[in-house]
């Protein structure tokens, strides 16, 4: 954290010769017609305001997102009173710099418009030189609903239809969101609610120069294979008001690597560039669980003025699509430092509604619950937001490598002039911004828009097809690729995910099926097949969206709901599911393989329910991700060598049923604390083919001596009914390898007093010295719904005090038709353990 400070003190300090001057903090707020004002903080919302205020009570209780809904239809102005000291007046050029402006809004001071702003991913300067006032100068900035202004500009878009025009009415959300360049999901999603946010969400402040200032700066390691070694690209971007010559200072002192250069600078904007090369050899930066995650300090002077400090980071990375044997097609997958990586983790959703409202220990709970769970990477998903400093600069000393979606999702969007314009300042900013960030691995253009077009998801029409393809390549490709092309040649880039890749680039940059598993990546979702069946699942070469969907527990619920709500029945139980039968979805993949709640206590039986879909969705979503894993080294039928799986999703944005793994607030779901095993460096994974258990050794990086232990239990007991030891074999480095296999009819009659219904199968990877090196896994040979001898548990929950030995027991309720798991058995000193008592 330390770390990160130090960068972002020098982000936000242009030099010693500019003076700045913040103007975050208390502003006003009034709405349209002066019914409302009241005083707000900035960065902020109108939402965070009115609430805080006392205005309106919590945005996310109950059924406050449609009563609410009057605040995005209005529009809202901010003003603020400011001075300037006499010597910071005198200087040559003012600047005000607004970081972020959510959405449409016009700027004015002292009375004069100074600019505009359409887009809240952008940072805009405005010049307000001669403007400033001896004493009291005003401020203010009028936003327009962004409702209002979609709205408008799809009307006036009359040449042809850009669709989709609304989300589907089970969102409750706005319409034509593609207008605006806007969070999408603030409009509305499948999973959370609409609240298109307006307010000044990143900080105001006015610069004041003579000479000239750095807008902003990056840095660029790269690797020489020719002399094998490091050096790194420095540039600067400069607002020059007086033409000047000076000097710049590089270093890194760990590396005793310094170089000074010539600075020349004439009046206007520019870049100038400078590389640095490397005296001696680095320590690279690795991905979680394959090495450490080095960070140097770079110091840049401009001019011997002090220097600004920056972490620079050495790895390289590779996106290989290329032949595999026995295979048509291409690979897919990602090679670090030269080495084949197996990505593992989740998507990334926005972590509120209401970004002024995520801090650092919400980003930080979230972060280090995806390490904790083995997590490498996570998918900054394109209908979000571009995350905060603090997010990328966290996964750098981590070890979370980045997929970073541009913001754009599941629709079509408009061409016009102005809005490609607003379009191109917007990526090549974030790019600037984030691309020294060695956890940032890969860009990609948007979510789903090429499997949009391809599989018309819109009903488009045969003859107007190639106008929305011409619209998709000028967007993506001829926009925003080339500047990313052009901005960053150090990661690769994808136009769309899921994509074929190359293949999609050979067919016209939109694949007749970009869910063809022998390319690129694939979203995979099927909520009525049984999850169990692993055969269903696509063999493909990487999964970069799947999941399934449950409810959060009633701790997280309660604070947004009544005790009338808590039935599955419920109108709130319905308004908080905003995906199309989800709730029957749930249950009846549930009741696939698990007797549904029946008790006649309707909380009991609510939280029984919510309970049930997280056992549902944990197993699915293992069975499921132990497959991929499994498949990185298979090619059956020509598919396979899976390099990667981000299941749907990491976090929620508010309390209600999703495909999280974290609750909002970052309470685990049970899938999570299943995902620690999944995610496993070493990972053994049952299935069964044809009649046969098949066991795999997974291992992600080294090559493992072991033997399997495998028991089988009957229902009813916690000792084994018989036990099997596999002879000492090899897992391959890097790949899975089958490592037990046997009839299991066979093994029922080898143990005699088992059948499929009364016993289940349990399974490890020991060392040959009989130490545990994978978690304790476990298969199913009939649905727990069928099973014969399951009892009724007896478990107590308690607080052990760590000072006192003092414990208390609860004995909880329990529905007889539920199973009850107790994943495994942990302690938090001082705090909390699980009994089980047989």
């Amino acid at each position: 954290l330390l770390l990160h400070l130090v960068f972002l003190l020098a982000r936000e300090r242009p030099g010693l010769g500019v003076d700045v001057i913040s103007l975050n903090g208390k502003w006003q707020l009034m709405n349209s017609n002066s019914s409302v004002s009241l005083s707000a903080e900035v960065p902020g919302c109108v939402h965070t305001a009115l609430q805080r205020q006392g205005f309106i009570s919590d945005p996310y209780y109950r059924f406050n997102d449609l009563a609410y809904r009057w605040i995005s239809l209005d529009s809202w102005t901010y003003t603020t009173l400011f001075s300037v000291p006499t010597h910071v007046r005198g200087k040559g050029k003012a600047v005000l710099v607004f970081e972020g402006v959510d959405t449409v809004s016009t700027i004015s001071l002292n009375g004069v418009t100074i600019g505009k702003t359409d887009n809240m991913f952008r940072r805009y300067d405005f010049e307000v030189t001669g403007l400033l006032k001896d004493e009291e100068n005003v401020l203010q900035v009028w936003i327009m609903s962004a409702v209002t202004y979609a709205s408008q500009r799809s009307h006036a878009h009359t040449e042809y239809r850009v669709p989709p025009d609304c989300p589907p009415p089970v969102q409750k959300g706005e319409c034509h969101v593609n207008f605006i360049r806007k969070a999408q999901s603030s409009f509305s999603w499948d999973w959370g609610p609409s609240f298109p946010t307006l307010g000044i969400w990143k900080g105001v402040r006015l610069e004041v120069f003579n000479s000239s200032r750095v807008l902003s700066y990056t840095t660029s390691p790269k690797y020489d294979s020719e002399h094998s070694s490091w050096n790194v690209e420095v540039e600067l971007f400069f607002d020059v008001f007086v033409a000047s010559k000076g000097l710049v200072h590089l270093s890194i002192p760990l590396l005793q690597s310094e170089a000074e250069f010539q600075l020349s600078l004439t009046p206007g904007q520019s870049k100038k560039s400078f590389v640095l090369q490397l005296n001696q050899s680095v320590s690279l930066w690795w991905p979680f669980g394959h090495g450490e995650q080095f960070l140097y300090y770079l110091t840049i002077d401009v001019n011997l003025e002090g220097g600004e400090t920056f972490n620079v980071a050495f790895r390289t990375v590779e996106l290989v699509q290329e032949p595999i044997p026995s295979s048509p097609g291409l690979s897919f997958y990602f090679r670090i430092n030269g080495k084949p990586i197996f990505l593992k983790g989740s998507n990334w959703i926005p972590v509120h509604a209401f970004q002024d409202q995520v801090t650092t220990d919400m980003i930080t709970i979230l972060l280090r619950s995806a390490q904790k769970a083995n997590m490498n990477t996570l998918r900054v998903w394109g209908g979000g937001v571009y995350e905060q400093d603090i997010f990328y600069s966290l996964c750098d000393m981590y070890g979370i490598m980045i997929w970073q979606d541009f913001m754009f999702a599941c629709a079509l969007y408009p061409t016009e002039k102005d809005f490609i314009q607003t379009v191109r300042e917007e990526v090549t900013q974030q790019v600037r911004r984030l691309k020294s960030h060695p956890s940032v691995v890969i860009w990609s253009g948007n979510n789903e828009n090429e499997a949009a077009i391809a599989t018309d998801w819109f009903n488009i029409s045969v003859a107007a097809r190639p106008l929305y393809v011409k619209d998709y390549v000028n967007l993506y490709v001829e926009n925003i690729r080339d500047i990313v092309l052009q901005e960053d040649s150090t990661r690769p880039f994808l136009v769309s995910s899921p994509t074929n890749g190359v293949e999609s680039e050979k067919e016209g940059w939109v694949a007749k099926d970009p869910y063809d598993p022998h390319y690129g990546d694939t979203h995979y979702y099927s909520y009525y097949k049984d999850c169990w069946d692993w055969t269903a699942f696509p063999r493909t070469r990487f999964a970069s969206e799947y999941g399934f969907q449950s409810w959060p527990s009633l701790s997280t619920l309660s604070k947004v709901s009544v005790s009338s709500d808590w039935d599955f029945s419920s109108n709130f139980s319905a308004h908080r599911q905003h995906h199309e039968d989800g709730n029957q979805q749930m249950l009846k993949q549930a009741e696939l393989h698990y007797i549904l709640p029946n008790s006649t206590d309707p909380v009991q039986k609510y939280r029984d329910t919510i309970y049930i879909t997280q056992v549902m969705q944990a197993q699915c979503v293992k069975i499921q991700t132990e497959f991929y894993r499994c498949s990185r080294s298979d090619i059956v039928e020509g598919k396979g060598h899976t390099m990667g799986t981000l299941y749907w999703q990491l976090n929620d944005i508010w309390q209600g049923p999703s495909w999280s793994s974290v609750e909002f607030g970052g309470k685990w779901k049970m899938l999570h604390y299943w995902a620690t095993d999944f995610y496993a460096p070493i990972l053994s994974a049952g299935v069964e083919d044809k009649g046969d258990l098949l066991i795999y050794g997974v291992s992600d990086s080294h090559s493992e001596k072991h033997n399997v232990k495998v028991k089988l239990h009957s229902w009813s007991s916690f000792n084994a009914v018989c036990s099997l030891e596999s002879n000492v074999t090899k897992i391959k480095a890097g790949g899975s390898t089958l490592v037990f296999q046997h009839s299991i009819s066979g093994l029922l009659m080898q143990c005699g007093n088992c059948t499929r219904r009364s016993c289940i199968v349990a399974f490890h990877l020991s060392s040959p010295e009989g130490q545990l090196i994978s978690p304790h896994n476990h298969i199913f040979l009939s649905s727990p719904r069928y099973a014969e001898g399951l009892q009724k548990p007896n478990i107590t929950v308690g607080t052990i005090h760590s000072h006192t030995h003092h414990l208390q027991t609860h004995p909880p309720t329990l529905d007889n038709s539920l199973i009850y798991y107790i994943p495994k058995m942990w302690h938090v000193r001082g705090a909390v353990s699980l009994i089980a008592t047989d």
